[in-house]
C-alpha cells in the first residue's frame, strides 16, 4: 500500500467461560502484558481500548451484548510490523494456546484492511469489514493474510480455518 495508508486489524474471539472464571484466568492476567508490548512495539500506531480498568483489555467491547466476545482492533504502520508482533513475540505463545480459552467460531474472525493515516476505525466499521470479507472473501475492501504479498509467517502458524484466535 502508498505511505498514506496504515494497516487496520480486527481479530474475534469467544471466551469458553465468563472473564472471572478460573478457565480464562490465565488469559485475562495476561491481557495488559501482551497488549503493552504490542503498543511499544516498532510500528504500532494504535490501539482500540477498553475501560481502562487493569486486566480486561477489550472485554468490555462486547459483540451483539455478549460479554464472552473479546475484540482486538489495531492500526500498525505495515503487514511486517503486525506480524512481527503476531508471530516474533511473546504473544506467539498465547495465540497457540488459544483453543485453550477460545470457543471454536467455526467462521472467520480475522480480517485486514488499509486506514488512511490518521484514522481510527471504530468496532462497528471493523465488524463491517469482517462480514464483507466473509460475504466476499479477500478483496481490497477486507482481507486475510493470504492477500498480502510481503507477508510470510502467517503461513508457518496459520491457524485451521475454524479455529479460533
Amino acid at each position: 500500500m502508498t505511505k498514506d495508508y496504515h494497516l487496520a486489524e480486527l481479530n474475534v474471539g469467544r471466551l469458553i467461560a465468563d472473564v472471572d472464571d478460573p478457565r480464562v484466568t490465565e488469559f485475562m492476567d495476561n491481557l495488559d502484558r501482551i497488549n503493552g508490548l504490542g503498543k511499544r512495539m516498532p510500528g504500532f500506531v494504535w490501539m482500540m481500548e477498553g475501560s481502562g480498568e487493569p486486566g480486561t483489555g477489550n472485554t468490555d467491547a462486547k459483540i451483539d451484548g455478549d460479554p464472552r466476545y473479546v475484540s482486538n482492533l489495531t492500526v500498525w504502520e505495515n503487514a511486517h510490523t503486525l506480524e512481527q508482533f503476531v508471530w516474533g513475540t511473546i504473544h506467539k505463545q498465547f495465540y497457540e494456546r488459544r483453543e485453550e480459552w477460545f470457543e471454536v467460531l467455526g467462521q472467520m474472525h480475522f480480517v485486514m484492511w488499509w486506514v488512511p493515516k490518521g484514522h481510527r476505525p471504530t468496532l462497528d466499521e471493523a465488524l463491517a469489514r469482517l462480514d464483507h470479507l466473509k460475504s466476499h472473501g479477500d478483496s481490497d475492501h477486507a482481507f486475510g493474510w493470504s492477500w498480502l504479498k510481503d507477508a510470510e509467517k502467517w503461513k508457518e502458524h496459520r491457524c485451521a480455518p475454524v479455529a479460533a484466535e
